[in-house]
């Protein structure tokens, strides 16, 4: 990993101009679009979003600072923000109140649930200890989400943008077909709290994206997540399906090119510097679904992760001056 900051390593001919894509952001933020990133601690943004001397420390480059304080900058450009932090713990009061306390009030945030709802048999990996490789007793389970995600950001819910429940690619032995997921999905869904909590849900089964699917969510509110990935349908073609828009509002998450996989990305783009490899497919769809959003005024949450093309804000930047003036 480069350092961050290192002034000798920075790309600068990206023409990448801070404070208009801060004005075209904050625009659409007026009309109910919401645009960032997939998260906001990135050595590959310094030179784009932060600024070094906000950061410094009799001297020198503190990255303690840094790693505390850059979200705050970071709204200064983009209204909203994906945490992806929450998918692997059930975060703790304390930090959930150190985490809004240091940022403006006016940024929002979608926050994935905690991987405990939403895997249904742990993967064998160090890092799940004892339980990889067991079924999940908290596998969509009501009362733990309420109990341990939903209950400590209370206090917060209105910069709670979305909350997002993203699944992972079930193999058969998991679960054996559609009709199950979507049968255990409902009778979660019929349980949740509702009133002014949106909710959202990601699938990584393309099989599973079917019309009964999709009204299942229609009937419930909750947003189908339109998400680049390496085996769902391509962005565009979820866009074009007009039973996926299965809210009042809409969120899409831009992670991969289609067919690529998430070890590829990784290793052809970081330290996520520049754009590498552009994607107007894509980028159109997530257009369209913008003019979408303004022609219904209703919300939209989208948010761009450096794997899709090799830098978020460059993307996000391309996203919004072509088009959507």
């Amino acid at each position: 990993m480069l350092p961050l900051f290192d002034d000798a390593a920075v790309d600068l001919s990206s023409g990448f101009d801070r404070e208009g894509l801060a004005k075209k952001l904050a625009a659409l933020r007026d009309q109910g679009i919401f645009i960032g990133g997939s998260s906001w601690k990135n050595e590959g943004w310094p030179a784009q979003i932060y600024t070094r001397s906000r950061y410094t420390v009799r001297g020198r480059f503190s990255k303690t600072r840094f790693e505390q304080e850059c979200l705050a900058e970071y709204a200064e450009v983009f209204p909203i923000v994906c945490g992806d932090f929450s998918f692997y713990q059930f975060p703790s009061d304390a930090f959930w109140h150190k985490l809004f306390s240091n940022v403006p009030r006016a940024l929002q945030f979608a926050f994935k649930v905690p991987e405990d709802v939403t895997v249904k048999r742990f993967p064998m990996h160090p890092r799940y200890g004892a339980k990889a490789g067991q079924d999940n007793e908290a596998f969509l389970n009501a009362e733990v989400f309420e109990a341990g995600f939903l209950k400590p950001l209370a206090p917060f819910r209105d910069q709670t943008a979305v909350l997002i429940f993203e699944f992972g690619a079930f193999s058969k032995s998991t679960i054996e077909d559609g009709e199950v997921f979507l049968q255990m999905l409902h009778r979660f869904l019929k349980r949740l709290p509702k009133g002014n909590i949106r909710y959202a849900v990601e699938i990584r089964n393309p099989e599973f994206l079917t019309p009964r699917y999709l009204s299942m969510l229609a009937h419930h509110g909750v947003a189908h997540v339109y998400n680049a990935w390496t085996k769902m349908p391509p962005l565009a073609d979820q866009v074009a399906m007009p039973e996926a828009h299965t809210a009042d509002f809409a969120v899409s998450r831009a992670l991969l090119r289609h067919g690529r996989p998430y070890e590829e990305a990784v290793a052809s783009f970081a330290p996520y510097k520049t754009v590498q490899d552009p994607n107007p497919e894509v980028r159109t769809a997530i257009q369209n679904l913008v003019e979408y959003a303004r022609s219904k005024k209703e919300k939209l949450y989208v948010f761009v992760n450096n794997r899709l093309e090799g830098n978020a804000p460059l993307t996000i930047q391309s996203i919004v001056s072509d088009g959507n003036d």
